[in-house]
């Protein structure tokens, strides 16, 4: 704890007239992030919500209080530090104090943040979970800008519950409606009076556990035997991990799912379907013969060189009856020492886990604990991919360990994989070619496609014999589900499980560039069923996606093409040319790794716009197509927005990773609103767009948008140049939001009327007539930009144009003679953004439109 972190505080009070704790006293450590909200009668009734952080309690005043519909956006205003032992005061403050009234405790219980929370107070976007007696969820503090002269005095927060299963959409604050204290159970009079019991301690003792709590931190149930088996809980395949807090995401082996048994000393070893793999994994086993008696969740792995999972080395090893080089990776604790522990929550469960491995007093390298990340399940896949991995399983801390393929436990993959039935092969002389894959839908075994590539020559030798020991003569697969019989193809009966990793599905429902990794003999052939990515929230099977229509050019340039990964989206086709004249082409992958590159700033000008986008899946010399509205089979990282007076649903892009997706759509071109983030009815910036005619030099646009900028600042308002990619400029003006603000139309009658005073006094080099046959030698005002439902290229924005070039931000000292808009490519803006860092005060230059209409008024023109 700094110092001086309670000094606001304690200046603030007498505490020779009120019983508010000095925060001198002790207060008991806690594994758990606590949090506190006191209900307030003071000079009005609000609520303090506060959240231990860094030894105090970091404190806001909610006016209305909480509300658990997420429509809903609560003004908190933040206040200074409270000491941690406030957490405990209920009592009136005396008249002439610093708030004087009288406090309640509300509710109280633990804070799970998201990330990094010293992160989320310095970005103004803190978001957490609360695991208390009245409040339950994930909730954020988001920041509004900062008072007038950028004062901290009184700095406004909002806080708003995300969209889970402890939201309650159309609430009507009902939650708030119980006058009785959850500490003492006393309500604001009886506290005022002084009647009633005083509360249950929560900071300076243990207290007792919230009601939330109860149901979490479950007794544990004792037993004086342990089950035979398990039947252990699996994981939902997802298309994106969830990225709200109270989750715990880990790696994703690429091994044999093992559940451990250690009774007296015996350890025993069974497969997902209960077989006894004890044999197979002597080495584990003596290796667990010292644990207690328990029961672990796990999974067997080898690793390469590298330490990272093989499961060929895997296969290599079981064929050869070596297992001490495996490793078993423990990810669950669900008996230990004669307590079920299933009911408690993953986060003790794992803690428990922790202690019995970290309790051997010899240490066995085959015998691990798989740590866990608790920051957003979008970075933690990221990183995976980067690393090889073959994806993250995410779990809900909270939840308690349920048999079965539940909604508790997640899946999301770098690269696709799946296990599919072999129901055949083609062969060419001695050699295998292929093998014929299926997968149940239903009753029914269906062909999928053909696994042509991971065959070496060990794998043969060992495959070839099981595969010609289950020949027949009919097909295995479903009449109307089978492939055509051919020259040297072989019908197998459906016994022998492989898994594959392959490049995607096509719209016939076959996979794509399906290699052979191994068998499987963990899983009966009869229990492979076809398996697809859902929505995180959702739990039905998702189809594969329908092809588009392709060229021949297509289909050329991208034949050769495997999946890429950028920023947790696979990219297919990464090697199209988009840019195909730039030397080498510009391809799609490259489209993506830019976004990647130059996201982090550019997502602050389309984050809760709608945007539209301009695509060119077969590159800017192909079809090239405008898109306003979403469609079907957009990418989940792409949010959808309603917009009044439109029934059609806008794309919105609101994370960085929504840009991968985009650029996974051929988009080129990013156009969002103009509008503030969140509200497309009012204003957020002015854009004033310099078309110079065909025999203009860019001289003269450089001229022109320093003549907007100078016409701008004597009215207060702060203007800023970019780019377009093109050959005009834009200057832009960001603008402040309340309830007096213009709405569009008045701010697109202020953008003409600068314009129209700017060509009435130089008519020779400027004009509002965006007719074509007008602008010879001049350069045309464009400021129909602002408008409603108008668009302008983003900041950063590449543009379907030769030289694959962008929508640069430049600082004004940059707007002079020399100016070269075509060095700003998607090649070189990266680094030129990094080295400049241009609009570094775009946010904070923010102003009232309002102001700079009665200041344009009071002029001449």
């Amino acid at each position: 704890m700094r110092k001086d972190s309670l000094a606001s505080y304690r200046a603030m009070r007498d505490f020779s007239r009120t019983e508010e704790p000095s925060g001198k006293g002790a207060v008991a450590a806690n594994k758990q992030l606590r949090f506190v909200i006191q209900r307030h009668d003071a000079t009005r009734l609000h609520y303090d919500f506060r959240l231990e952080l860094d030894g105090t309690f970091k404190s806001w005043a909610v006016t209305k209080g909480p509300s658990l519909d997420p429509t809903v956006k609560r003004l908190a205003v933040e206040v200074e530090d409270h000491p941690l032992d406030y957490g405990d005061f209920e009592g009136t403050i005396p008249k002439g104090q610093y708030g004087g009234g009288t406090v309640q405790v509300w509710d109280r219980g633990y804070w799970l943040p998201e990330g990094d929370p010293h992160d989320g107070l310095k970005r103004g976007d803190l978001k957490f979970t609360l695991v208390g007696n009245r409040l339950e969820g994930s909730w954020v503090l988001v920041r509004m800008r900062w008072d007038r002269k950028g004062s901290r005095k009184r700095v406004n927060w909002l806080l708003i519950k995300h969209r889970d299963a402890a939201a309650l959409e159309g609430d009507d604050d009902t939650i708030l409606e119980d006058p009785r204290s959850i500490a003492s159970g006393r309500t604001l009079k009886q506290i005022a009076l002084g009647t009633g019991k005083a509360p249950t301690p929560f900071m300076t003792a243990k207290g007792k556990k919230t009601k939330a709590a109860k149901r979490r931190e479950t007794k544990v149930r004792k037993t004086s035997s342990m089950p035979r088996f398990v039947e252990p809980q699996l994981a939902k395949l997802v298309e994106r991990a969830p990225s709200a807090a109270g989750w715990a995401h880990e790696v994703k082996f690429d091994g044999y799912r093992l559940q451990l048994r250690v009774e007296d000393g015996d350890a025993v070893l069974r497969t997902r379907k209960g077989l006894d793999w004890t044999e197979k994994f002597a080495a584990i086993a003596r290796q667990a013969e010292k644990l207690p008696d328990c029961i672990m969740d796990g999974e067997v792995v080898a690793l390469d060189r590298h330490g990272a999972p093989d499961f060929a080395a895997l296969q290599a090893a079981l064929s050869e009856g070596d297992s001490k080089n495996l490793i078993y990776y423990a990810f669950d604790l669900l008996f230990v020492e004669g307590e079920d522990l299933r009911d408690l929550p993953l986060m003790e469960r794992k803690a428990r886990l922790q202690d019995v491995l970290a309790g051997l007093k010899t240490k066995h390298p085959g015998l691990r604990y798989v740590d866990h990340f608790e920051t957003g399940g979008d970075a933690v896949l990221q990183s995976a991919c980067r690393m090889h991995f073959e994806g993250i399983i995410s779990k809900e801390l909270s939840a308690p360990y349920r048999s079965g393929r539940g909604g508790s436990w997640t899946k999301a993959k770098c690269r696709a994989g799946h296990e599919v039935v072999i129901g055949g092969w083609t062969s060419e002389g001695r050699r295998l070619r292929s093998l014929l894959a299926g997968v149940h839908r239903g009753k029914k075994l269906v062909y999928v496609g053909r696994v042509g590539t991971g065959f070496g020559a060990a794998v043969m030798r060992s495959l070839l014999p099981k595969l010609r020991d289950l020949e027949s003569d009919t097909s295995p697969f479903a009449a109307g589900a089978s492939p055509p019989k051919e020259a040297n193809m072989h019908w197998a009966r459906p016994k022998l499980v492989a898994e594959i990793e392959f490049a995607g599905w096509t719209g016939a429902g076959n996979v794509r560039q399906a290699a052979f990794k191994g068998l499987r003999t963990d899983k009966p052939a009869e229990e492979v069923e076809a398996e697809k990515p859902a929505k995180p929230e959702k739990t039905r099977m998702a189809k594969p996606a329908p092809t588009k229509r392709r060229t021949r050019a297509t289909a050329k340039s991208s034949k050769a093409s495997g999946p890429a990964i950028v920023m947790g989206v696979s990219i297919s086709h990464p090697d199209k040319p988009l840019w195909p004249d730039e030397t080498p082409p510009v391809t799609k992958l490259e489209l993506a790794r830019y976004y990647e590159a130059v996201g982090d700033w550019m997502i602050d000008h389309l984050k809760g716009r709608p945007c539209s986008l301009v695509r060119t899946p077969d590159g800017i010399d192909g079809q090239t197509f405008f898109q306003r509205h979403a469609m079907a089979g957009s990418s989940h990282l792409l949010e959808e927005v309603k917009v009044k007076g439109d029934g059609k649903p806008y794309l919105q892009i609101d994370r960085v990773e929504g840009l991968a997706a985009v650029a996974q759509m051929g988009g080129t071109e990013l156009h969002p609103w103009n509008c503030q983030p969140g509200n497309p009815e009012l204003p957020g910036r002015l854009v004033f767009d310099l078309d110079p005619g065909p025999d203009v030099k860019f001289s003269a646009v450089i001229a022109g948008a320093r003549e907007v900028a100078d016409r701008l600042k004597p009215l207060g308002l702060v203007p800023f140049c970019k780019t377009t990619g093109g050959k005009g400029l834009h200057v832009v003006v960001p603008l402040t939001s309340d309830p007096k603000s213009p709405d569009w139309d008045t701010a697109k009658t202020f953008a003409k009327e600068i314009c129209r005073r700017i060509a009435e006094d130089e008519p020779a080099r400027y004009l509002i007539n965006m007719a074509k046959k007008e602008r010879k030698g001049r350069i045309f005002l464009d400021y129909l930009r602002n408008d409603r439902t108008s668009t302008a290229v983003a900041p950063l924005s590449s543009r379907a144009r030769p030289g694959a070039t962008v929508s640069m931000p430049i600082e004004w000292s940059q707007v002079k003679a020399g100016l070269d808009p075509t060095k700003y490519t998607v090649r070189t803006a990266p680094a030129l953004l990094k080295r400049s860092k241009p609009w570094r005060t775009y946010a904070r230059s923010a102003k009232p439109l309002r102001a700079a209409i009665e200041r344009l008024l009071k002029m001449k023109g």
